[in-house]
């Protein structure tokens, strides 16, 4: 079977791509409709050829716009969404759930909103700890057998779940959070993965956009937005960690890049096997994420932003305490 990333190199250079959540989740107001299908355009027509969405986006109304822009595209695109994770309009709230046949019932409606027959890669957006991980994952292999799914992926699991889920049937990438200033990856999981062939495509590889300058001591973050409730963008934590970020400008401007796009490039850096999807609102910010695949950093260089943000430099936890009760992954000591 080819792996995801034989698969995106077959069809895409370079292998980073889009995280579209922005447009509809997380931060601040839902972009326009006709706004976001003009940048989805964009980003297709600059070089993007994976994009990735999920039923709890917008709920459910990314995927919508994503199959708006791209179904007429569909043979020319790695696409992939999430499920075990969506919001409940009756309960006000999102629900973790990973039993077969919410999952199934969650792929069918994904593939009608996103005007397909099949999606390239599927993940299980969430384990729910209260099924068992082998059951949602041969839930997803049945989905494979019929062809209403490329491949299988989980998000946000320890190295010991994704070799449990390997057991019951192959999984071809792993997605959770994975940046300069978030190196929880780097504890097992990214590991497993190798000793699997299994691909690692790494969210949040701008760190929410801390990494790409976009937030500062001062800029203030509408209701909506997830960073008000992260620790590390606190008041508290947040200028601890401005003054570490400073490393990473002055590297940045001694190769005259921007610091979003030094990051992609440490990341690209660290394996051919790490898929970077950064998410953004913004066209330009789309073309010079883009353009970080061709910057190839000297391992002189890596190892020295390895040694900057290291988790002992980094003021706060990625997650709060309920955030961080939805996942699966390892933390450091």
């Amino acid at each position: 079977m080819m792996t995801l990333f034989s698969r995106l190199q077959a069809i895409c250079s370079p292998a980073i791509g889009l995280g579209c959540m922005n447009f509809s989740h997380g931060y601040d107001q839902p972009v326009p409709e006709a706004e976001a299908l003009r940048a989805l355009d964009a980003a297709f027509d600059m070089g993007y050829r994976h994009f990735d969405t999920a039923t709890l986006y917008g709920a459910t109304a990314n995927e919508r716009l994503v199959g708006k822009v791209l179904s007429a595209k569909r043979g020319e695109i790695l696409l992939a969404s999430k499920c075990g994770m969506a919001f409940d309009p009756e309960l006000g709230r999102k629900v973790i759930d990973g039993r077969p046949e919410t999952l199934r019932h969650q792929c069918e409606e994904s593939l009608a909103r996103l005007q397909t027959d099949h999606l390239d890669l599927y993940y299980l957006h969430r384990w729910d700890r209260t099924v068992p991980i082998e059951e949602s994952v041969g839930a997803l292999a049945r989905l494979v057998a019929e062809g209403k799914i490329g491949a299988i992926g989980l998000s946000e699991v320890s190295a010991e779940t994704l070799r449990r889920a390997r057991a019951e049937h192959p999984i071809a990438a792993v997605q959770t959070a994975y940046s300069l200033w978030t190196r929880n990856p780097e504890i097992a999981v990214i590991e497993a993965c190798r000793e699997a062939g299994t691909a690692f495509v790494a969210f949040s590889p701008l760190g929410r956009g801390f990494l790409a300058g976009a937030i500062l001591a001062d800029t203030p973050l509408a209701e909506g937005d997830i960073r008000r409730g992260l620790p590390r963008f606190s008041a508290e934590n947040l200028p601890r960690n401005l003054q570490q970020l400073a490393a990473i400008q002055a590297v940045a401007d001694e190769l005259e890049v921007s610091t979003g796009q030094l990051a992609l490039a440490w990341l690209r850096a660290k394996g051919d096997d790490i898929l970077p999807i950064p998410g953004t609102r913004s066209v330009a910010h789309m073309r010079e994420n883009l353009a970080a695949a061709e910057l190839c950093l000297a391992p002189a260089t890596v190892a020295r932003l390895d040694a900057v943000l290291t988790p002992d430099q980094v003021a706060g936890e990625r997650y709060g305490e309920a955030l961080q009760a939805e996942v699966d992954t390892e933390l450091f000591d």
